[in-house]
Parts: structure tokens; C-alpha cells; sequence
């Protein structure tokens, strides 16, 4: 079976997640994989780009999205001339981007769609995306999610049409760079280093973070990075003004991860809201402790991860989280909880059979 699988968007994880999954379907027996990535894509100009046989000319700003948008009747040729040479069984959008439309309007084969959030999170700017995904989810043959929180969301909300076919997926830990292991938590024998990362949006629990930092007192007794793109706030500014905190509010490029990730001894995510999360993958990929919030597809991700800490959504309860991880109580995790290749292509092998099932090829 020839599968294609593809993901236009050009930054967050999207590529990096569609990458790992083209490599894991390649290590299946009797499976073709091709990968078609934005040719704008991040990951494509790292020193560990992924071979990606159809690099789609997508947009590179807001208004380039647009003018995109506009002349999407005038791409179908060209578009249909890459899917007749790469000529696959069956296709997989691995988390959907703008764009997507143009692809499935021009699919002679079945395709499924990997569902990473199945509505939105309070504060956030993706209720466009989800129109789109609309569209998307209504052709789908196969609809797979990485909770079951997010496949619960789906049926809610009528989404999931009669017939078809829908798969639970667990996350799987996400490497970033090279693939090599940073030094152990703790190695760097100094103050203990945390780390929130992502999208610095009100549903990320900025909140229960100030909260829980103000109860830990004016000297926490950790050194706190908060790093990421999102809007300016009187929580950040709260933050930024406590001893042994930085906040950096930019767009964190990907080839930064690694080292971001691996200087930190520990990541903190005080979610309000998840369905689930690439941050806390690649954190256990890296063999970092994460300390979380017990809410969504969070909680399904990380209850079996040793080295996760799990707390109810409250600022108590964190602050007693951040304490007991201070005061290394729990033995800290310096080696991934499961070989993440090995998780990948466990997670290839149930998307091939669904895949498999919707196509008619074996």
C-alpha cells in the first residue's frame, strides 16, 4: 500500500508530527510512504530535514495566505499532476492548515484526517481552522484522534457522520533535533530549572501559574522560563516581575527546541483546557519530568508517564506539585519512559489498518 501523507502548515508542530509519521509508516512492511510538507515548512530547512518527495508552494505571511485562498481554482492542475506521480492507495492529513481544501478537491483516493482538536480553546484565534476541518471531516473515510477526550468531542458535536470509521490514538513521545539525549535533570548541579513553553494563550493556565508561584514564595527556590508566542498579559507581566523568572514572549523557531527543552530540568503545563500535547511529547522524548494539570487528553497522554506529575486544575494543588518537584521527591526522569520510534510506528501500524480498510489495499 502507497500511502501519501501531507500537512501544508509551515511552523508549530504540524510538520514535525506529519515527518515522524512518514518515517514510522516507511519501517511497516509492504508500505510505501510519500510526504508532502508546506515548501515553506520550518523543518525543511533544519539540518535533519525529512525527505519529502512533494514540497507544496504554500504562502509565507497573513496576505500571502489570502491571495492563496483567491486563486485556489487556479491550482488544481498543478496539484493534480503531483498526486498522478506520486500515485498513492490512499491518503492522511496528519493535522490540518489552510489549505488543505485544495488538496482534497483534487483526491481521486480515499483519505483519513488526524484530529488534534476537535473545537477550540478559550482564547484562542482557530475558529477559522475548525470551518475548514469542517470541510475536511465531511469527505473523510477515516477520522483518528490522539484521546480519547478529542473522540468523545467529535461525536458531541455531531461531526462524525454515519459509517464513518474513527480510531483513538495515544500520542507518542515527539523527538526534536537530532535525536540525541541532552544531559540528565539535574546534571547541570545548580538551581532546579522549569520550563512552560507553547502558546502563551488563557487556556494554558497562565493564571494557575501566577497563582501557584505567589503561594511558593518570593523565593520559589527554582529558576522559572516561560517561553513562547501569544499576547501580552497581566499574568505574564505578573510573572516577569518574580525573582528568578524570565519571560520570553517571541515565536521560539524549531531548531531552538532541543536546546530550550534540554536545558530545562523539568516542564510545566497548568492547562486549563488540552485535548493533548506536543509539548509534554517531546519533553518525555527528551526525558524531561512534566508537570501538568489532570484536564483533557492531557491527563490520558501522561497517566501512565513516569515521569509526569499530575495535579487537579487548581493553584494549590500545582503549588504543591511545584514543591514536591523541587524538593525531589519523586525521583526525577532521565531516560524516555518508552523508545519513541518504536511508539511511532506502533501508532503507523493502527493508522495502515484503518487506512488499509478504507481503501481496499493491503
Amino acid at each position: 500500500m502507497r500511502i501519501l501523507t501531507w500537512q501544508w502548515g509551515r511552523r508549530g508542530a504540524g510538520p514535525r508530527f506529519a515527518a515522524l509519521l512518514h518515517a514510522a509508516f516507511g519501517r511497516l512492511p509492504a508500505t510505501e510512504s510519500a510526504l508532502s510538507l508546506s515548501a515553506e515548512a520550518e523543518i525543511l530547512g533544519a539540518a535533519d530535514a525529512p525527505d519529502c518527495a512533494w514540497r507544496y508552494p504554500t504562502y509565507s505571511s497573513a496576505a500571502g495566505a489570502l491571495a492563496r485562498l483567491l486563486t485556489l481554482p487556479l491550482a488544481g492542475r498543478s496539484v493534480r499532476a503531483d498526486l498522478e506521480r506520486l500515485a498513492p492507495d490512499v491518503a492522511l492529513c496528519a493535522m490540518p492548515a489552510v489549505l488543505d481544501r485544495l488538496m482534497v478537491a483534487n483526491l481521486r483516493v480515499p483519505y483519513g484526517i488526524i484530529v488534534h482538536d476537535a473545537v477550540s480553546h478559550p482564547g484562542e484565534s482557530l475558529s477559522f481552522r475548525l470551518v475548514n476541518q469542517a470541510r475536511l471531516l465531511r469527505g473523510a473515510e477515516l477520522l483518528a484522534t490522539l484521546s480519547q477526550a478529542v473522540t468523545d468531542e467529535l461525536h458531541d458535536s455531531g461531526a462524525v457522520r454515519p459509517g464513518q470509521r474513527v480510531l483513538t490514538l495515544a500520542h507518542p513521545p515527539m523527538p526534536v533535533g537530532h535525536g540525541a539525549m541532552p544531559a540528565p535533570p539535574f546534571a547541570h548541579g545548580g538551581r532546579p530549572r522549569l520550563l512552560m513553553f507553547g502558546r502563551l494563550l488563557p487556556y494554558k493556565g497562565l493564571d494557575l501559574l501566577c497563582e501557584a508561584m505567589e503561594r511558593l514564595g518570593p523565593d520559589t527556590g527554582f529558576g522559572l522560563h516561560v517561553a513562547g508566542d501569544g499576547p501580552d498579559s497581566a499574568e505574564l507581566s505578573r510573572l516577569a516581575a518574580m525573582p528568578h523568572v524570565v519571560v520570553d514572549r517571541r515565536w521560539i523557531p524549531e531548531a531552538e527546541l532541543p536546546r530550550l527543552i534540554g536545558d530545562s530540568d523539568a516542564l510545566v503545563l497548568p492547562y486549563r483546557q488540552a485535548s493533548q500535547s506536543g509539548v509534554a511529547a517531546a519533553a518525555l522524548a527528551l526525558g524531561r519530568q512534566v508537570i501538568a494539570t489532570d484536564v483533557g487528553g492531557l491527563a490520558e497522554q501522561l497517566r501512565d508517564a513516569p515521569q509526569a506529575i499530575l495535579c487537579p486544575p487548581d493553584a494549590g494543588a500545582l503549588a504543591d506539585a511545584l514543591r514536591r518537584w523541587r524538593d525531589r521527591r519523586l525521583t526525577p526522569g532521565s531516560s524516555p519512559a518508552t523508545d519513541p520510534m518504536a511508539a511511532w510506528t506502533a501508532m503507523a501500524a493502527q493508522l495502515r489498518a484503518g487506512l488499509g480498510a478504507i481503501s481496499g489495499a493491503s
